[in-house]
């Protein structure tokens, strides 16, 4: 295993957004059994140090490649394409009206205390976000790098609203 490979190597993947996510949990318990510290406990301090940097780097890679956002942000840092989350804040005026009109109808269900609501909100915004999932892949398998910039932007909002909407469900 060498530490300056990418994450799509380590894991022996293509760099595409769409991954076997079986493949990547099969070779994420083997790259684990090779490198777990727990096998290097009686090893030199070096050799521990190094089971752990590994176990580390491993841990890291399996968790960007595992979610389709850190996927889609990954791929767009290796394609030297910076999503500019910090300082690009444009999108589309129906999108930021659209999200607007969430969070309003977030605000009615978490003051009338409605489940319902809150399940209704959380099942259209998973479609919202399924749509976006299908557009940032179209993007990123097209080598369409900037487009998939904005789109990972408008998912980063959706998520967002979507942990509020589950933190309010569990509030209640």
């Amino acid at each position: 295993m060498n530490l300056n490979q990418n994450h799509f190597e380590l894991f022996g993947l293509p760099p595409t957004f769409d991954i076997d996510l079986s493949a990547l949990e099969s070779r994420y318990r083997e790259l684990q059994r090779e490198v777990h510290p727990d096998r290097y406990a009686s090893a030199p301090q070096a050799e521990q140090r190094v089971s752990m940097q590994l176990a580390t780097r491993v841990n890291e890679a399996y968790r960007t490649l595992k979610s389709p956002l850190e996927r889609a942000r990954y791929l767009l840092k290796l394609n030297g394409v910076d999503p500019e989350f910090e300082t690009n804040t444009a999108m589309p005026v129906d999108f930021l009206t659209e999200q607007m009109e969430l969070r309003e109808a977030l605000e009615e269900a978490v003051e009338s205390e409605s489940g319902a609501k809150l399940a209704t909100l959380r099942d259209k915004l998973q479609g919202g976000r399924g749509a976006l999932l299908v557009e940032i892949e179209g993007q990123l398998n097209a080598g369409a790098w900037k487009p998939a910039a904005g789109t990972l932007r408008r998912l980063m909002f959706l998520e967002k609203l979507g942990e509020e909407i589950a933190d309010a469900e569990d509030d209640l």
